[in-house]
């Protein structure tokens, strides 16, 4: 049985996402970031953490293709255009959406107060309203790739909360439907207790 290690309001959910949808057993530890049992596992101090058996694994979209190439769910196969694809498109949404929010965070609580530049978030904020427009033309069906879910989806619909609660603009009505029909989604209700 696979453990997840953080907590649920960190990228450990995209983790606890896809085990829900793939149907998985597991357990769960809501650690936080830089806890001891965190940085025991992860010198960084940074979750998701999975262990699988002996192994553990760290990084939120490394573990996701694991788990998706390990049980072949939320993902095309390695080696096809479909799958290049799927790999292009979660490149874009980790360079262009998470990595904004994770800049914002930082100056938000994570660096110290004195190090932290609140006028950089005006700039990220510009680039997320840039990228959602050019992401939305391209959703054309009920997932991002049409009419298969993938990891890909796991992390937009992600990004896509978390910069609702971090309150950058409003993406528009398109990926505002599209995050509407994957909350929607029995896994995704699951992990809301």
């Amino acid at each position: 049985m696979y453990t997840v290690i953080g907590s649920k309001t960190t990228r450990a959910f995209r983790v606890l996402w896809a085990l829900e949808e793939m149907g998985l057993p597991y357990r769960h530890e809501a650690e936080k970031p830089r806890s001891a049992t965190v940085v025991a596992l992860n010198p960084s101090g940074k979750v998701p953490v999975l262990q699988d058996g002996n192994a553990v694994l760290t990084d939120s979209m490394a573990i996701l293709t694991y788990l998706a190439d390990k049980h072949g769910q939320l993902t095309h196969p390695a080696g096809t255009i479909a799958r290049a694809r799927q790999d292009a498109l979660t490149f874009l949404l980790l360079d262009e959406f998470d990595a904004l929010l994770w800049v914002a965070a930082r100056h938000s609580f994570i660096l110290p107060p004195e190090l932290r530049v609140k006028e950089v978030k005006d700039s990220l904020k510009w680039e997320f309203a840039e990228s959602a427009a050019r992401l939305a033309p391209q959703v054309k069906g009920p997932f991002l790739m049409g009419e298969t879910m993938t990891i890909a989806d796991i992390l937009c619909a992600h990004v896509l909360q978390w910069a609702a609660s971090a309150r950058f603009p409003d993406p528009g009505e398109v990926l505002n439907a599209y995050r509407a029909r994957m909350e929607a989604r029995p896994a995704w209700i699951r992990l809301q207790d």
